[in-house]
């Protein structure tokens, strides 16, 4: 059953509560926290999205940066610089967006849509929070001469080495695939796994797929999300963090000792997913600054004026 993660407290009252399941492993593997279902297989959504990108080194996949390595990972806004690095991405092996499989979107950052909006600019793909991951997935294909029109058949070869990855790296039983909504095939994976994967990432030998995935994500943490998103905020403020957020209220992450942690939230609201991630590293001994302090203390408005606080629950870890 899960517990009850994350409150939101306004006048002082305790307006609604966020509940969840999360799992912290220790460097050894070892469970020290465990709060839920952490051991029932859910869909990471794009905190998956690491794996993906250590397979598609391992399919072959040659990024001519670590930023695009990056944006083979992220879950972008659409800014300007993330279309760039896809349209880059993409120009490598000659294709362009009309080879894009996922859906036609709207920019995710508010100031990139309505630019796109008061242009009447029409829905494109390359606007899409995962066209990165499918231009770098393109590119594989281009370099093993497999077929691009199919790549988001589970059956494709470029999808069975995601599949046996992401097994490789959380140890998760094989189950049942589902749809994730970029198109792509999702893997469901334990948080407890999850977490696991995420400490092999940032513990593997440098040079090596998973070591590569971890530092390219930590050096762009505006290319894998975005102005103002919650892993741009939060791996600069802790030196060495590798964090990735998945839809429908996921975060995973690792420090550079191998310690990880995953989460999901019930209900899937993205609110709750700073201030807890925040307030866990804390428990887990990062340094605190009042900055750390504002991440896990984020603000209920009342008009323009700060009236309360969106704050993991006290004493929950």
């Amino acid at each position: 059953m899960s517990v009850e993660l994350v409150e939101v407290v306004r006048s002082g009252f305790r307006e609604c509560v966020h509940r969840g399941s999360l799992v912290v492993l220790a460097p050894d593997g070892t469970a020290s926290v465990e709060l839920g279902e952490v051991h029932t297989p859910i869909y990471p959504r794009s905190s998956n999205k690491p794996m993906q990108a250590v397979a598609l080194l391992r399919a072959g996949f040659v990024p001519r940066s670590t930023e695009e390595l990056a944006i083979a990972s992220a879950s972008h806004e659409g800014e300007a610089a993330h279309v760039e690095l896809v349209e880059r991405l993409l120009g490598h092996t000659g294709l362009d967006e009309r080879r894009l499989l996922c859906p036609p979107d709207l920019p995710g950052n508010e100031q990139a849509r309505a630019e796109v909006l008061a242009a009447r600019a029409p829905r494109r793909p390359v606007y899409m929070n995962c066209s990165g991951k499918h231009a770098a997935m393109l590119a594989a294909c281009v370099a093993n001469d497999w077929p691009l029109d199919t790549y988001l058949d589970p059956a494709h070869p470029l999808q069975q080495i995601v599949i046996e990855t992401i097994a490789d790296l959380t140890g998760e039983p094989e189950t049942e695939l589902g749809i994730d909504g970029c198109g792509l095939p999702i893997v469901p994976v334990s948080l407890t796994n999850l977490a696991r994967a995420f400490g092999r990432l940032v513990t593997a030998d440098p040079g090596t797929p998973e070591r590569s995935v971890a530092d390219a994500i930590r050096a762009h943490p505006h290319v894998i999300s975005g102005t103002g998103r919650d892993d741009a905020r939060l791996m600069p403020a802790v030196p060495g963090l590798l964090c990735k957020a998945g839809a429908d209220g996921v975060h995973a992450g690792a420090l550079p000792d191998g310690t990880a942690f995953a989460f999901k939230i019930d209900d899937g609201h993205e609110r709750a997913r700073l201030p807890l991630t925040a307030a866990l590293l804390h428990r887990l001994g990062v340094g605190w600054s009042e900055d750390h302090a504002a991440l896990a203390s984020q603000p209920v408005l009342g008009g323009s004026n700060r009236v309360g606080t969106i704050r993991a629950v006290p004493g929950v870890f």
